[in-house]
């Protein structure tokens, strides 16, 4: 075994990535870029449980204590979040929002095949995942109090929600490809008009205090380059369903659409599986066939091509 070989299957332990090298050297053609399956439309019916209704117990307790990591994750700054995001940015009104990739239509389609390593996720694999790319972090240990905490609070935020259904409301509606192709400098006036109130003129969020309010959008505390949300497609279905906070669906769709290209289009930390390839060139092609910038000339500079993996200190050999 080489020791390219060995040192990606160090990495895929240490961060639960798929094999990209490994994949490679043997010859297989894998598609990491395969979606689950869309939710399906409807009128959203299902209502989580009140915490008024949570018991006083232990199962109780290690709710409440997942329900605080999930609103407050930067509790857990330093040991496995390296950015300045809380799992509620993403997942608004902690979770429990219909049509914000709420927490009680994704305990119970889990496990679930994920083209992004290309394999069978636990739900804890699937949290751990958050971790790794929109946390820019490390990943809690399976069986760890705080992974158990956030798994014990999907499950009875999914009480009474059938198993092996997709729900109404899962996920980010999908928006249909805008009349205009997404345009970055529209984008800049959608967002100096509608964003910058809240997450500042360079991107960089808003604190109060030394709490972060707002989230940084791009820059060393934003997502990093692996994460879901750099994809302009998801970034423009989540801002078209949920932004500005208190205003969904007030954009249009060709504002949507131009304003997420302006935010994904800046720089951000590295994509961590770019650690098990050789070259920028490599990782774009092996995980960046969507609808994304990384890789991509802007203004003279290709994004992506920077060693910058931000505060996350893991050295590139595990």
């Amino acid at each position: 075994m080489s020791l390219r070989i060995s040192r990606a299957a160090t990495l895929v332990a240490t961060l639960a990535l798929s094999p990209a090298a490994l994949a490679q050297d043997e010859g297989v053609e894998r598609d990491y870029q395969i979606p689950l399956p869309e939710a399906p439309e409807g009128e959203v019916t299902f209502t989580p449980p009140h915490e008024r209704d949570l018991p006083d117990n232990q199962y109780g307790d290690m709710v409440r204590q997942g329900r605080d990591l999930f609103l407050n994750t930067q509790s857990l700054r330093g040991e496995y979040v390296f950015n300045e995001q809380n799992c509620a940015n993403c997942h608004l009104d902690a979770g429990r929002l219909a049509n914000s990739a709420p927490m009680w239509a994704s305990f119970g389609v889990y496990p679930a095949y994920r083209g992004k390593n290309d394999k069978v996720n636990t739900l804890a694999e699937r949290i751990q995942g958050c971790f790794t790319y929109s946390m820019n972090g490390t990943p809690p240990p399976t069986g760890s109090e705080p992974l158990v905490a956030m798994q014990t609070y999907l499950h009875w935020m999914s009480t009474g929600a059938p198993i092996n259904e997709s729900l109404p409301g899962r996920g980010y509606p999908k928006l249909e490809e805008a009349e205009q192709a997404p345009d970055r400098a529209r984008g800049a006036e959608v967002y100096a008009a509608q964003c910058a109130v809240c997450h500042g003129d360079e991107g960089q969020g808003q604190k109060v205090g030394e709490r972060q309010v707002f989230p940084p959008l791009w820059g060393d505390g934003a997502y990093n380059w692996g994460a879901g949300m750099h994809r302009v497609n998801t970034a423009a279905n989540f801002i078209k369903a949920n932004m500005p906070l208190g205003k969904p669906y007030s954009l249009s769709d060709q504002q949507a659409w131009d304003v997420a290209a302006f935010i994904n289009s800046h720089e951000r930390p590295q994509d961590p599986r770019r650690r098990t390839l050789e070259t920028l060139e490599e990782t774009d092609a092996t995980f960046h066939n969507h609808h994304g910038y990384y890789g991509d000339e802007i203004d003279g500079h290709r994004l992506g091509d920077h060693a910058d993996f931000g505060e996350n200190p893991r050295p590139l050999d595990g």
